[in-house]
């Protein structure tokens, strides 16, 4: 089954705050970051892509990820920046925001028109 996947990133914490690292865990190469946020109550994404692959990370708030692919549909909710959803290319995703969410992406390639598909299937 294709299931989309959930890993955890290394966080550290002391007396100064917490610190967490996106480092060696993905199966791609990063060629483009964004992060999307003043999205209170909105939902965005409604897409899938050709080629490229996300990596998606919650900074603040609260994002709930929908995934439908070939094997079904799949619910995650994005609350924690330790948190980071891998969306691959045949992964059609909805996005909804909660107030305030701050949500970060990093992406296999960069921006290009041709690589979003606008249909689930």
């Amino acid at each position: 089954m294709n299931r989309p996947k959930m890993i955890f990133l290394p966080t550290f914490k002391d007396e100064r705050g917490s610190l967490t690292v996106l480092e060696k865990k993905l199966d791609f190469p990063i060629k483009r970051i964004y992060w999307i946020y003043g999205s209170d109550q909105q939902k965005r994404g409604g897409h899938r892509h050709k080629k490229t692959q996300q990596a998606l990370i919650s900074l603040y708030g609260e994002v709930k990820i929908q995934i439908i692919n070939k094997d079904g549909k799949f619910s995650y909710l994005l609350d924690n920046p330790t948190k980071c959803l891998i969306v691959e290319p045949d992964d059609w995703h909805d996005m909804e925001f909660n107030r305030n969410a701050i949500l970060l992406i990093a992406a296999s390639h960069f921006f290009d028109e041709k690589d979003y598909i606008d249909s689930i299937y």
